[in-house]
């Protein structure tokens, strides 16, 4: 019997944003399907209008799994995560641990094709984790945009910060989702027709 499938069912159970008040809660199953409809988006964007030649649909996978470890390890608020050099270091080294884990679920012939998903990417993989990682942060940004609509404040600084480092990525596909897309996400669904 192998529980790697049951595991990953219980992203639905791990809260994001740990530290702020939601008017809404987010769990990592929700955030991570978001992200991969984002990272797939940004793939197709950057095939379709900026001259690339990237696995749209591997995208899509590698960031449906981006965060599976939390599962492990829970979702760590991002001002503690990255608070210093000692403490990303330990959490490396548990998010190491934790995908040890998670493959030790697996039977031995098909921890070969997961392995690459939950962090240790292939070398040809390297250029789709960049959108997959702008995925992530537009995500986030999402989200700040749905709670700053329906009041919340809180995520107004998470908001600005996280906008900025999407700009500081430059990639022009996210760039353009951002523009392009991002608009609707503040709008009501009668507004959206």
């Amino acid at each position: 019997m192998y529980h790697f499938f049951a595991m990953l069912s219980r992203m639905k159970y791990i809260s994001r944003w740990g530290l702020m008040h939601n008017t809404r809660s987010e769990n990592l199953c929700e955030h991570s399907f978001e992200t991969a409809v984002v990272a797939h988006a940004l793939a197709v964007l950057r095939n379709t209008r900026y001259g690339g030649h990237v696995d749209e649909q591997r995208t899509a996978l590698l960031a449906l799994f981006h965060d599976s470890t939390e599962i492990v390890t829970g979702d760590m608020p991002t001002p503690v995560k990255y608070y210093s050099p000692k403490i990303r270091s330990a959490y490396a080294e548990v998010e190491t641990v934790a995908r040890e884990r998670l493959l030790a679920f697996l039977p031995k012939d098909l921890k070969p094709t997961y392995r690459p998903l939950l962090g240790e990417p292939l070398e040809s993989d390297r250029d789709l984790l960049v959108l997959v990682k702008a995925a992530d942060k537009i995500s986030a940004v999402i989200k700040c945009v749905e709670e700053r609509r329906m009041g919340n404040r809180e995520f107004a600084n998470a908001e600005e910060t996280l906008r900025k480092t999407i700009v500081q990525m430059h990639l022009p596909e996210a760039d353009c989702f951002m523009e392009e897309f991002l608009p609707s996400y503040s709008l009501t669904l009668d507004e959206q027709e």
